[in-house]
């Protein structure tokens, strides 16, 4: 079973490509908008200390941050993902190219990503997709996080965000933040993987997302296959940017009940997403 099955995403993209008034953003690397398979897409830079496009194709930086965007806006041919090509995606760069990283999900520090949150809340974004680890947790940059997820909130923008790739139980001042999504990681079968991050934030209130041999977009013209949470987290993102498309008055609420199932939850392991389940329930609410 391919990943859009596994999560009953067909259905759904069958009916829409997203709508150019929805954005998401993407806070991550830069982008390589150069690349054949996102042409036409309405990427837009949000400006800051880095470049919202690529220097080096080869960096780390550039090819996390385009294999994300192939899943949420690559053309429907390719062989990413291409969940929502037709929104527009607002690229908020947070990972130097030149900087090195430690394994397949880059890091920045807490002050960093709140700045990234902000910017990209008021440049227009309906949902935020982060697939980034934290580094250096400390009093004070927790702190402007849990600020920047609250500006967030307050607005209505709904935050996804890969729940990590350290094989713990556990959570962060992302992670544990009511009002986002965490994302684990499951394989084709929607079993946990066990690298995937856990625990009751993400159990309670996560969902699980496919993260095994995902193909999206290499940054060398090649398709490029990927592990981890940073790969399961833009299928949740690209869910909710297809789901405003068909739905746009609908509220940031409305739209996280429908995902989230209902119900209490005890376990720390997080239900697989369900687009075709999500899709009726904000039908039956909005009537379609």
């Amino acid at each position: 079973m391919g990943p859009l099955d596994l999560v009953k995403l067909s259905p759904l993209m069958r009916r829409t490509a997203g709508k150019r008034e929805i954005s998401v953003g993407l806070i991550d690397g830069p982008v390589n908008a150069s690349h054949p398979d996102l042409a036409g897409s309405n990427i837009q830079e949000i400006p800051g200390t880095l470049r919202g496009t690529c220097a080096r194709a080869s960096s780390t930086a550039c090819m996390h941050g385009t294999f994300v965007a192939g899943i949420l806006s690559a053309r429907r041919s390719s062989s990413a993902p291409a969940i929502c090509p037709d929104c527009t995606l607002l690229v908020r760069p947070i990972f130097a190219e030149a900087a090195s990283a430690d394994g397949d999900m880059p890091s920045a520090t807490p002050a960093e990503l709140a700045a990234a949150i902000v910017e990209t809340v008021k440049a227009g974004a309906r949902v935020i997709n982060l697939s980034a680890a934290l580094l250096q947790p400390s009093g004070k940059g927790d702190r402007e996080l849990v600020q920047a997820l609250n500006f967030a909130a307050a607005r209505g923008v709904i935050t996804v965000a890969a729940a990590g790739n350290q094989g713990t139980i556990g959570g962060s001042a992302i992670i544990c933040h009511p009002w986002v999504i965490p994302v684990a990681g499951c394989d084709g079968s929607g079993r946990p993987i066990g690298e995937s991050n856990f625990g009751s934030s993400i159990g309670r209130r996560g969902l699980s997302a496919p993260a095994q041999d995902i193909s999206s977009l290499g940054t060398n013209g090649e398709p490029r296959s990927f592990h981890g949470t940073s790969a399961a987290a833009p299928f949740v993102t690209g869910t909710i940017a297809l789901l405003l498309s068909e739905f746009p008055s609908a509220t940031d609420t409305d739209v996280k009940l429908a995902l989230l199932q209902g119900g209490r939850r005890s376990s720390v392991v997080p239900p697989v997403l369900d687009a075709a389940a999500a899709y009726q329930r904000m039908a039956a609410i909005y009537g379609r």
